[in-house]
């Protein structure tokens, strides 16, 4: 029998600039699934887009894959190839690249981040 596991590793959250999720020990499992909800976006054109990365020990990092972009609600992606620990780095500024400004203009994003375990 195959066991699986789902963390949530950011429950409403809201995400503004650079920023890094927990990491999670996953080298038990073969098979990681990710999904980002995006519960609300605020500031002009907000734009979220994220990196998987792995580590051998949770506190060195590197990418696994290329950004990816996340639009709309409910985004999903598996990861393939990982091991020791699991992560995603990201960032949420304004659609034309600018960094985000203080005040009520300021691009953010509010995210449930989950991981999907199965062995």
């Amino acid at each position: 029998m195959r066991e699986s596991f789902t963390a949530v590793l950011e429950r409403n959250r809201t995400l503004a600039g650079e920023f890094a999720t927990e990491p999670y020990e996953a080298a038990w499992a073969a098979e990681a699934r990710w999904f980002v909800r995006t519960l609300e976006r605020t500031g002009a054109a907000a734009r979220m887009r994220v990196t998987t990365q792995v580590s051998p020990d949770g506190l060195h990092w590197c990418d696994l894959d290329a950004e990816r972009e996340i639009a709309g609600d409910l985004v999903s992606w598996e990861s393939t190839g990982f091991g020791g620990w699991l992560r995603l780095k990201g960032v949420v500024d304004a659609a034309d690249g600018t960094d985000a400004a203080d005040g009520a203009d300021a691009p953010a994003a509010k995210v449930m981040i989950y991981l999907a375990l199965k062995s």
